[in-house]
């Protein structure tokens, strides 16, 4: 079973000594009980910041700054409409010819492009370009609905969605329910993307993750694996990660930079058992994410790692820790999907043959470490086995202007 000897040992919470083979479920318990009496007093007050990573590194400037254009937008909103626009891929086309990272219309960017980085130029397919307009439109649809009863960034979002007239004809967001969840999923997606200013409320799933996780210790590893019947119930890094959460009524999505937006980002020193951990060779962008496991306490986390290893505690405390998330049923349900059949490819497209093996006995190797980071790479240059595109997911539903949805 892996590492045995990693089991054995014992983690000190709260002055309890508690054996790690029996007592991570137990731990979490210890963690959430211990992280809920901490929060207290409410959202602090001041300007939305964008959470470590969430945003690659070369739109984040742009999206703090226009993110803050008007009193409808922050940051993290814009970062949720780029995100569910185009995955943030400057190079995103739909089939009702949507176009950038924004995804403008022509019609559309005829009529609210602006040049953003003042080079003469307006360029829908330069995020330097489009991020401002996107963030332009976002506060030109606020100004025409303004006067409508209720919340003006719901007001604001039901606009983008079903044009400003539905929004001022109903007296704010319309019975539609398409209109309706685009701003409820735009909402929760935006808490993925803010910086938490309080800790982070605790999971009522984790246990559940947890238990089901401890009850893979040993399984091998599969490239590609999600646990299903055909694969002999094995697995790879976010196979695992997202079958755990399933088992507790949250459906994740299939690769790991994905799962990343799927709640809150505690920090190290807030973390609880049950939040996924994340790992990756570039510290700046979520976007190139290649490993997830589930954190269990005492630095300590349960994860896929590598062909020719088993499901087994690690060690998460390495150079390429990237950061972690606090999974939530709001957050992973607002993450966008690709339509089944596209998703049904994309896995099949990367359930290439198995690579090969480790050196002997690489399966026992000390968790984390250099084991974690020696994982095969995908075409698409990350060990996150089930691929597709690393940006953009697409096409995603287009909206009542024929933008993504």
């Amino acid at each position: 079973m892996g590492d045995p000897g990693s089991v054995k040992k014992v983690l000190v919470v709260g002055g309890i000594g508690i054996t790690a083979c029996l007592g991570f479920v137990a731990l979490l318990f210890v963690g959430t009980l211990a992280a809920a009496g901490s929060l207290a007093g409410g959202a602090a007050g001041g300007a939305v910041a964008l959470a470590k990573g969430a945003v690659p590194a070369q739109y984040q400037g742009l999206v703090q700054k226009w993110g803050n254009l008007c009193p409808a937008i922050n940051p993290a909103l814009l970062a949720a409409q780029l995100y569910q626009e185009s995955g943030f891929n400057p190079k995103a086309q739909s089939p009702a010819a949507a176009q950038g990272i924004a995804q403008f219309i022509p019609g559309t960017w005829a009529t609210h492009g602006i040049d953003g980085n003042k080079d003469g130029v307006r360029d829908v397919w330069d995020p330097q370009d489009a991020i401002p307009s996107a963030a332009y439109y976002d506060c030109e649809l606020a100004k025409y609905v303004k006067d409508a009863p209720g919340d003006p960034t719901h007001n604001m979002l039901a606009a983008y969605n079903a044009g400003p007239y539905a929004v001022i004809k109903y007296g704010g967001v319309p019975p539609y329910s398409e209109t309706q969840n685009y701003v409820k999923t735009i909402t929760d997606l935006s808490k993925s993307f803010a910086r938490p200013v309080t800790r982070v409320e605790p999971s009522k799933q984790a246990a559940q993750a947890i238990q089901y996780a401890q009850q893979k210790l040993g399984t091998p590893y599969l490239w590609g694996g999600t646990g299903t019947a055909e694969q002999g119930g094995r697995f790879d890094c976010s196979g695992l990660t997202q079958a755990a959460y399933r088992t507790a009524g949250i459906e994740l999505p299939r690769v790991a930079n994905d799962q990343y937006n799927a709640g809150p980002h505690p920090s190290r020193d807030e973390l609880l058992p049950g939040d996924l951990v994340f790992f990756s060779d570039d510290l700046t962008n979520s976007r190139a994410i290649r490993h997830v496991g589930i954190y269990v306490g005492g630095g300590y986390m349960i994860d896929a790692p590598r062909p020719g290893a088993v499901v087994r505690f690690s060690k998460m405390d390495t150079p390429d820790y990237f950061g972690a998330t606090r999974v939530t049923a709001a957050g992973a349900e607002a993450l966008p999907t690709a339509p089944a059949e596209e998703q049904e490819a994309e896995e099949q497209g990367e359930e290439q043959a198995e690579p090969e093996e480790g050196p002997e006995g690489a399966a026992d190797a000390e968790p984390g470490g250099e084991a974690r980071r020696e994982e095969p790479e995908t075409p698409e240059g990350r060990s996150d086995e089930a691929g597709g595109a690393v940006g953009v997911k697409g096409p995603y539903v287009l909206n009542a202007h024929g933008k993504v949805a």
